[in-house]
C-alpha cells in the first residue's frame, strides 16, 4: 500500500508538534517520530480499524492520545486527518467535515 499524507493531517501535526515542544523542548520531535511511525502501520493494517465517521477508519496512536482518521482508496492510504482524542466530540467532527 502506498501512503499519503494530505494537507489537513500534515497541518494537524504541526499543530501536535508545536503543543508537544511547549510542554518540554524535544517532545514535539518525539511526537512526530511515533505519529510517523503509527502512520507507517497502516501500510500493513489499513483496512482494520473501525470506519467512525462518514466512512474514515480510525486508528489510534500507541504512544499519544491522538487518533489518525483515514481512508482507503483503491492502492492508497490516504490519511485525512490526525487529531488529539481529548478534544470535544463536537470539535473533533466539524474538523472532520474539512477532511
Amino acid at each position: 500500500m502506498k501512503l499519503e499524507i494530505l494537507v489537513l493531517a500534515r497541518n494537524d501535526l504541526i499543530e501536535g508538534y508545536r503543543f508537544y515542544e511547549k510542554q518540554q523542548s524535544g517532545l514535539g520531535d518525539y511526537f512526530l517520530v511515533n505519529l510517523y511511525a503509527d502512520v507507517e502501520s497502516l501500510k500493513i493494517f489499513a483496512g482494520i480499524h473501525k470506519k467512525v465517521y462518514k466512512g474514515f477508519y480510525r486508528a489510534l496512536s500507541r504512544r499519544f492520545p491522538f487518533a489518525i482518521y483515514y481512508t482507503v482508496e483503491e492502492k492508497t492510504v490516504k490519511i485525512r486527518s490526525i487529531l488529539d482524542c481529548r478534544k470535544d466530540l463536537s470539535e473533533i467532527k466539524e474538523h472532520l467535515k474539512k477532511a
